[in-house]
């Protein structure tokens, strides 16, 4: 029986290069009843803990190290004797917000992650932000982008440590060549799915370059 999908909005704010905005984050977790992993706490430790209802959370993980996607991580640690993943690459932001802490363990391309029967396999997918990941579950029929693909468009490039091209790569590369059907679970608004994206490409690189 795979794992099921729970999902929960948070609300805070998101700082970087001197501005400071609104934000809702997608929280999304991933288990069966005994355990579950959270991708990207986000803003409320609190709440994420009652929405595990209870479960064993085997790890926190983000999918990249923006203030907003990060910033209840440690507290949601702290709670539930959980490890904080993040890709090496984003050392650097999870720095501004977490100084003196370090995240517990490191994500690479390619590494897989088994909850409640379901494997998820970690995808670098750098250009939002240069350690940015997202997370394929194909028997769930899932993608967790964060925010490197929203419905839309690609995740913002306009800001340090980010860069349009690569981001296109990613999408182009990692994950549009991915099953059509794959719904995509983002970091934040609503979801899609690779089909619905993917005839847009051309049309973004016009609208970026």
């Amino acid at each position: 029986m795979a794992a099921r999908i729970d999902h929960l909005v948070t609300s805070g704010t998101f700082s970087l290069d001197g501005g400071t905005w609104d934000v809702d984050n997608n929280v999304w977790i991933v288990g069966d009843d005994s355990e579950a992993i959270v991708i990207d706490a986000a803003h409320d430790a609190g709440s994420i803990e009652t929405a595990l209802g209870g479960r064993v959370l085997r790890a926190i993980i983000s999918t990249h190290g923006h203030d907003d996607h990060i910033d209840a991580a440690p507290e949601l640690a702290a709670m539930t004797d959980a490890p904080v993943m993040l890709h090496p690459d984003d050392l650097q932001l999870w720095k501004q917000t977490h100084p003196g802490l370090a995240p517990d363990e490191e994500l690479s391309d390619g590494q897989t992650i088994t909850i409640g029967g379901t494997t998820l396999t970690v995808l670098h997918t750098p250009g939002h932000t240069p350690g940015a990941i997202c997370l394929y579950a194909p028997a769930l029929g899932t993608v967790f982008t964060g925010d490197t693909l929203f419905q839309g468009g690609p995740g913002a490039t306009g800001r340090s440590f980010s860069d349009f091209p690569t981001i296109i790569n990613s999408i182009r590369d990692r994950l549009f060549t991915l099953p059509p059907e794959t719904v995509v679970r983002t970091g934040h608004g609503d979801s899609t799915t690779i089909g619905d994206e993917s005839p847009h490409l051309d049309e973004w690189i016009q609208r970026g370059s």
